[in-house]
């Protein structure tokens, strides 16, 4: 595998009127109502909070985003045959420390935005050269030509992609999906990493033996959030196809799937939380690169994967864990300890699944943190 990082081109987005004019118009035309009066949260979107997106969406300014995303250097390249697009950031020291850092769903780059400054910025001696690549299928990363794109063969193309930009060793970061991706990246590509920082931990690896009670506390309520909450994920994983088809026509619908999970996941008692304008710019990024349907395939490809659903063994690369209190079901101590060599382990004190977007100070000070904790173990 190889990149070609000569053919490696400066991006710049650039939304065309017609699609945001035909957004506007369908978003006009909407008919939002909620099943029952007094809806319940628990259900699902509700039509107050789905009207209030809806609205701030139609007036929404999409040039003022798109220039902001734009002054972030931003390339595609050919990697492997599958175009990926990335924004690639130099820090300010002259021996800046290389760190891919990767999203999940529902979000994409430009979560991750707010951490270019906070770790490009020299601080004790310490920057950050900063990568942070689109996953295939979302954003303006090619979607995936045939089955196959998954878990395991995305943490070979940000091998390939740091390989390609000159970095042969390299920190990497992910949630949800982006963990998934940096595990894989653990278990076949120790040689190339410096170290991991994740977001939680996994809670669906093999139920241990010698399993504590708070562990078995803990697996319970991952159980029974998996029958009340988790549905959304086994469709992605069977019917992909299905649900694209309704969610990838209405921008109403694609603001209800994917709003719900912003509100439900993230901490609403964080001052700043996930603005609405960070949620229009994130929802017209979905609808028009039409990245929903890739999006929710990945889940497809990650639950076909073998290696995701079975943890690797602890092989020595220093291990991170940062665990925000909103997030869907924080892990305690313990169960990190089984499956990782853990150099770290954060508590956070606000904060839920979409740290980027909610809290990058304390996401950017605990990846500041790690690395200093690997510098002295090593």
């Amino acid at each position: 595998m190889h990149v070609n990082t000569f053919a490696a081109k400066s991006f710049q987005i650039h939304i065309s009127d017609d699609v945001l004019n035909d957004l506007k118009s369908r978003l006009k035309q909407s008919r939002v109502s909620d099943i029952l009066p007094n809806p319940n949260a628990m259900l699902g979107a509700c039509s107050d909070r789905l009207n209030q997106i809806i609205e701030h969406w139609i007036s929404f300014d999409w040039r003022k985003a798109e220039a902001e995303i734009n002054s972030v250097p931003a390339f595609q390249s050919e990697i492997d045959g599958t175009h990926i697009h990335f924004l690639h950031v130099r820090g300010q020291g002259e021996n800046s420390i290389p760190i891919v850092l990767t999203n999940g769903w529902p979000s994409c780059f430009i979560e991750l935005m707010p951490l270019v400054p906070l770790l490009t910025r020299e601080v004790d001696g310490v920057s950050f050269d900063v990568v942070i690549p689109s996953l295939p299928g979302y954003g303006f990363s090619e979607h995936p030509k045939q089955s196959g794109l998954n878990i395991t063969r995305i943490a070979e193309l940000w091998t390939a992609l740091m390989k390609g930009l000159g970095y042969t060793r390299f920190f990497a970061h992910g949630s949800d999906m982006g963990a998934g991706v940096v595990e894989r990246l653990r278990a076949n590509h120790g040689d190339s990493l410096l170290g991991i920082h994740m977001v939680n931990v996994n809670w669906f690896y093999p139920r241990p033996d010698d399993i504590t009670s708070l562990e078995e506390a803990y697996l319970k309520s991952a159980q029974a959030w998996q029958m009340q909450e988790g549905a959304y994920a086994m469709l992605h994983a069977s019917k992909p196809q299905t649900i694209a088809a309704a969610l990838r026509d209405s921008p109403v619908g694609l603001a209800a799937w994917i709003g719900e999970k912003l509100d439900a996941w993230s901490d609403s008692s964080h001052a700043d939380g996930i603005t609405l304008d960070a949620i229009c710019s994130l929802l017209t990024i979905y609808w028009a690169t039409d990245s929903i349907g890739p999006s929710m395939y990945l889940y497809h490809e990650a639950f076909s994967d073998s290696g995701v659903m079975s943890p690797p063994p602890k092989q020595g690369v220093p291990v991170a864990v940062a665990v925000f209190p909103k997030d869907i079901l924080p892990a305690p101590r313990s169960w990190g300890e089984r499956w990782y060599d853990l150099t770290r382990w954060t508590e956070m004190p606000s904060g839920g699944h979409f740290p980027g977007f909610e809290v990058p100070d304390l996401l950017a000070d605990d990846l500041r943190a790690f690395v200093r904790d690997v510098s002295s173990r090593n």
